[in-house]
């Protein structure tokens, strides 16, 4: 009778080892600053799997938006947030759980923010295009 080949039986086997759920990926963490957020997204009842990863997304995305749309946004708000996420709001959540992490990984996802945050602080360019 002719084995069959390790690849095949993987394929059928049930995946009960992997885990379920989201899991975060943030470029610049180290796997403890990671597995310390996966810790408190499953003990915080304001968490959820995967909501502290969304967040930096959402904000780094945001900052990187032309002026015009960011001041769009603060005269008349974005119709978006609701549908999408508030990136005020996962600013703030940020700030939450860097003060519920260990102050190691709190200063792993702080400086990576802080780049983000960076972006936002810049001053305006100059109105007239010969700079005066």
């Amino acid at each position: 009778m002719p084995r069959r080949r390790p690849g095949q039986i993987r394929a059928g086997a049930p995946a009960s080892h992997r885990t379920t759920g989201a899991r975060p990926v943030i470029d610049g963490l180290s796997s403890r600053a990671l597995s310390e957020i996966i810790r408190l997204e499953h003990t915080r009842n304001y968490l959820q799997p995967g909501d502290v990863s969304a967040a930096v997304g959402l904000w780094k995305d945001y900052v990187h938006q032309p002026e015009r749309d960011l001041w769009h946004d603060y005269e008349w708000g974005n119709v978006h947030w609701y549908c999408c996420g508030n990136p005020l709001e996962a600013r703030a959540l940020l700030d939450t759980v860097m003060q519920a992490m260990s102050p190691r990984s709190a200063r792993e996802l702080r400086k990576i923010v802080s780049r983000s945050d960076a972006v936002w602080n810049l001053p305006s360019p100059p109105y007239d295009a010969d700079g005066r």
